[in-house]
């Protein structure tokens, strides 16, 4: 069977009694593992073949210290706890229904207002860098995938619409050949270099049913996506500075940044010299930065080579979200070209580039980042007014009104429940402040501040209150 699947050496491992066929790693001796835990038991068929026997595959974890393994364990139970999947439908801000829409989330209200603080906050920090924004149609003749090369290297990933005429229509995966017409489609100088299009249009993905997971894998998102239209001779200064930032945003959400460049992958479109350029480019951009990199070879894009940014979480894993790509072939593919100062005609360099990457990932990786407990600024809610009964119902909505007319998302609890019922469930619902109004309160025009983090804060007047929210919200990039 080994020489049948190409085998021409086989490794032979031995425990006490037991002998094995197996292809490691090995340590030299069982001591080395010491400091392990079994973490489940599931059935396994042999070689994968539901023809074959069902077998029992036992799953664990071995590090070298006990407090390693304590370290580990903690973290495992933090990531059961914040898993996005199970936090986003408590929080309500997700709903999912496999069984109708595979691999597209329900943004529930308190999502989806997450999901547009996180585009507008993405959109004023863009503007202010000198960008512009489009809106490019979401579906395109196959044609245009044909010119981009996405129709070799990408069909399969696509969702592809045969008409009754025979023309094949596809849903856009990506925004880059649609920027490439926009850039063609008038006369371009050098003057209006570099030109940054920023797009967060909707994009579809034909990912594989059995890869499919919360919003971490979808088949339909949007990006923060953008193309920077630049000339040759300025692509490494642009580089640098989308490099500060990327590291200027992660900051904003206290993360930490893990840098890979990702070179040539086996396949790839495109001159030989011309990779060569752009790989040389991203790397001497990186160095300049000062920031510390690591080289991924043959990861990189079919056309072109890239820097991704890995971020570490609360929880100490890694998660690909930013990306810069350098791309010297779809101008090529379209033949786009800029008048230069010589009065001469010269092809761009496009960069690709996102910061948060899909805007559906991003919000995963924040809700298990914060464990469902956002910054004041990315709360949905901010605050919640509880009044101790219903009679001070009139003061508390006098409260929300107030948190409205000042732009702050504020909601009050008018139900039935008890005044600590409602706090819990506030608390359940991880809302920052809860505001206690009864009857002192409403006597003497203030407030009993009470916060997710600290519990009781004591007495505010209502101006002390809304100039403290209204402070601790106002947060920019």
């Amino acid at each position: 069977y080994l020489a049948s699947q190409g085998h021409k050496e086989v490794s032979i491992y031995q425990v006490g009694d037991f002998t094995d066929l197996c292809a490691g790693p090995h340590v030299e001796r069982s001591s080395e593992c010491a400091h392990f835990k079994l973490l489940s038991v599931a059935g396994a068929f042999w070689r994968g073949d539901p023809k074959n026997p069902q077998l029992q595959r036992l799953y664990g974890t071995v590090w070298p210290t006990q407090e390693k393994l304590e370290e580990f364990l903690e973290i495992r139970e933090r990531a059961k706890k914040n898993d996005h999947r199970k936090l986003g439908v408590e929080l309500e801000l997700l709903h999912f229904e496999p069984s109708l829409a595979p691999g597209i989330p329900f943004w529930l209200p308190k999502g989806t207002i997450l999901y547009h603080i996180l585009a507008e906050k993405m959109r004023k920090l863009l503007y202010s860098n000198g960008y512009v924004e489009v809106k490019t149609p979401q579906l395109f003749r196959k044609e245009l995938w044909e010119t981009s090369g996405h129709w070799k290297h990408f069909k399969e990933n696509m969702f592809n619409l045969e008409q009754e005429d025979g023309e094949i229509l596809s849903l856009k995966p990506m925004n880059c050949p649609s920027h490439m017409v926009l850039f063609k489609s008038r006369r371009r100088s050098y003057r209006e270099l570099p030109l940054r299009i920023h797009d967060q249009g909707v994009l579809f993905r034909n990912e594989p049913s059995g890869t499919l997971g919360g919003l971490t894998r979808v088949r339909q998102f949007s990006q923060d996506d953008a193309h920077i239209f630049v000339a040759e001779d300025l692509m490494e200064e642009e580089i640098s500075n989308l490099l500060a930032l990327v590291k200027r945003v992660y900051q904003g959400f206290n993360m930490k940044l893990h840098i890979e460049l990702s070179t040539k992958p086996q396949k790839a479109m495109g001159a030989a010299e011309l990779w060569e350029k752009a790989e040389s480019s991203l790397t001497k951009a990186l160095e300049k930065s000062a920031m510390e990199f690591k080289v991924s070879p043959g990861e990189g894009a079919f056309y072109g080579p890239k820097i991704d940014f890995m971020v570490e979480d609360s929880l100490k894993r890694k998660h690909q979200c930013a990306t810069v790509q350098l791309d010297f072939q779809l101008p090529r593919n379209f033949e786009l070209y800029f008048t230069n100062a010589q009065n001469r005609p010269e092809i761009p360099v496009v960069i690709h580039r996102a910061i948060y990457g899909s805007f559906e990932r991003f919000i995963g990786v924040l809700i298990e980042h914060f464990g469902g407990h956002f910054p004041l600024w990315l709360a949905p809610v901010q605050c919640r007014v509880i009044p101790v009964s219903k009679k001070f119902n009139d003061y508390g909505q006098k409260v929300v009104d107030l948190l409205l007319k000042e732009g702050l998302r504020g909601e009050g609890d008018f139900s039935n429940e008890r005044c600590g019922a409602k706090i819990r469930n506030a608390e359940l619902q991880k809302i920052p402040y809860m505001v206690i109004v009864g009857g002192r309160e409403k006597e003497s025009n203030t407030v009993s501040l009470r916060s997710y983090e600290k519990g009781e804060e004591g007495v505010l007047s209502l101006d002390q209150f809304m100039e403290r929210i209204k402070k601790e919200s106002s947060f920019e990039f």
